[in-house]
């Protein structure tokens, strides 16, 4: 039932929420996003787990699903979308599923979320296999199309993550590994786009980065393998290549043209003074992690 839900409860604190001046609602609401950051501290092994899991997965071929309704749907698919330019990564290697379809993004579809079949049908129109890692995401950790989804995934073999708002979730106990933070009742009563989504947010956020790190998209602190679809993009690439190599700005750019602008085989051709092609062996032999191939 909805009123067991921390998500769904009112907020003693915030009753007057209608008398507030703008100030002193945006330090209540300050004070209550720092709860945020208390409530995944204590979620931070499961993270931490299926971050391992995630990384295991890729390194096999596997794909990241995200799957959710409403506003957790969209969350899945903003982290998926940016994936591709941050990581360099295929577009289908990170995917969002989200209740109704990508028209759902901007426009509420409605009853889609109540279906557990819409997500099976989606994940079979994705080929998805006991390969795939599934997370499915859910404020109030009962969305009848995540359910779906889980079920499905479980069927084939898959791993599976729940990602829910409330402790003792349905999709908690439903997925292989559950991700449960309680932050607490929103200053807008079963508003979940704002403790519950700030906190799916930093877990997205958290799962996909560390698993790009986990499999050699990272260097230091340096995106190595962006791609450079715009001009700042284009200019942080040859920064990162200069800050790795310690050439000039001249020499970062013309080796990156002989690359296409890739940034990882511009740096080990710099390093280890070498062409295009015999850089792309060098990350080829050490699993493509950057680090392995210089001394720094």
């Amino acid at each position: 039932m909805l009123e067991n839900l921390t998500t769904e409860t009112p907020n003693p604190k915030t009753a007057n929420l209608d008398l507030m001046t703008p100030l002193e609602f945006v330090k209540m609401m300050n004070d209550e996003n720092v709860q945020v950051f208390q409530a995944i501290e204590k979620a931070l092994l499961e993270i931490a787990q299926t971050i391992e899991i995630v990384a295991r997965q890729f390194r096999l071929g596997g794909r990241l699903i995200y799957a959710g309704a409403g506003t957790s749907g969209r969350l899945g698919l903003m982290d998926a979308v940016e994936c591709v330019p941050t990581f360099g990564v295929d577009d289908n290697m990170v995917i969002g599923l989200i209740a109704g379809g990508q028209r759902a993004f901007v426009k509420a579809v409605e009853g889609a979320e109540d279906s557990k079949k819409l997500c099976t049908e989606d994940l079979k129109g994705l080929g998805f296999s006991a390969r795939d890692v599934f997370i499915g995401i859910a404020a109030s950790g009962r969305t009848p199309y995540v359910i779906g989804g889980l079920e499905y995934a479980n069927a084939l073999g898959a791993e599976t993550v729940a990602i829910a708002c409330n402790y003792n979730s349905e999709i908690g106990k439903i997925a292989k590994t559950r991700i449960e933070v309680d932050a607490g009742s929103e200053p807008l009563t079963g508003s979940t786009r704002l403790k519950a989504g700030t906190a799916q947010k930093i877990i997205l956020n958290m799962i996909s980065t560390g698993a790009m790190i986990q499999i050699g998209k990272v260097y230091k602190n340096l995106m190595v393998d962006v791609l450079t679809t715009n001009k700042k993009l284009v200019d942080r690439a040859r920064r990162i290549v200069m800050r790795v190599t310690g050439v000039d700005y001249e020499r970062a750019d013309a080796v990156l043209n002989e690359t296409n602008n890739k940034v990882k085989p511009a740096i080990v051709m710099i390093v280890n003074q070498c062409d295009f092609e015999r850089a792309r062996e060098i990350l080829k032999e050490n699993g493509e992690f950057i680090r392995k191939t210089i001394v720094s």
